[in-house]
């Protein structure tokens, strides 16, 4: 699989794994290695000790060698985001920030005005920043005009399992952005949604809770690296036009062989 450029980092790997939900921190050190991602998910709030200090946690994801990309998760304004985006810079050395902004508790649907405000912010202050959107074109286009250099559009709500449930939207933006990154985030529930999204064209994924939650994360953690890898092949090699109806794959003088 190609090696990729983003955030002026170069990957070969294109799954991108979250770090919350784990049966133990043995499992997730397991999930991390078996995924092969070079990237993982870092929630602030739910991560940092007590007086304010990365705790052993962190400590464990620095020793899985993959590079941590802070979010935002929990926050629900502009103002709440850009603190924590630079306490997580402070933090652990790093302009990358996951920006996540939700507008609604029952969807955790990202906020679309307070997103583009916070992103807007944060480009000007230096980030690199990861938008968690919708798939809608146009607010996707806003975040591009604030300086965004990448896009994490939802195949689903968070955490729902549901995979791609608008392919139609998510086709679209990315035959309209040709040159953006695009990752898949949230709502990822198999490695076939895997699959589909990059025989979409979509550079990468982003998931969580469909590692997490499996019987067996680690085994997970590999079935979604091979998907992702099967899937971005797939788009590179070209996949055929569907036909409405049968054609001919063995090809035929047009008078049978009489024996």
């Amino acid at each position: 699989m190609s090696v990729f450029e983003i955030g002026g980092a170069r990957l070969e790997s294109r799954f991108f794994l979250g770090t919350a939900g784990y049966p133990s921190p043995a499992v997730l050190q397991q999930a991390i290695a078996a995924s092969g991602t070079q990237v993982v998910t870092v929630g602030l709030k739910r991560q940092l000790a007590g007086d304010g200090k990365p705790n052993e946690f962190i400590r464990l994801i620095r020793e899985s060698g993959a590079r941590l990309l802070p979010n935002t998760a929990g926050c629900r304004s502009a103002q709440e985001a850009v603190t924590l985006s630079r306490m997580a810079r402070e933090l652990f050395g790093t302009n990358w920030i996951k920006l996540e902004v939700v507008g609604d508790e029952h969807t955790l649907q990202p906020d679309p005005f307070e997103l583009v405000e916070a992103a807007g912010t944060l480009v000007r202050d230096g980030f690199e920043v990861f938008p968690y959107c919708t798939d809608d074109l146009v607010s996707c286009q806003r975040l591009l005009d604030v300086g965004c250099r990448i896009l994490m559009p939802w195949g689903a709500p968070i955490g729902s399992g549901q995979g791609l449930l608008n392919p139609t939207a998510l086709r679209t933006l990315r035959a309209r952005l040709p040159d953006v990154p695009l990752i898949v985030d949230a709502g990822i529930g198999s490695p076939k949604d895997a699959v589909q999204a990059m025989e979409l064209g979509f550079d990468g994924i982003l998931l969580n809770s469909a590692v997490a939650q499996a019987r067996d994360p680690v085994a997970m953690a590999r079935a979604f690296r091979l998907a992702v890898e099967a899937g971005r092949l797939a788009w590179e090699a070209g996949i055929m036009a569907r036909q409405d109806m049968a054609v001919p794959t063995t090809p035929v003088t047009g008078r049978p062989f009489v024996l």
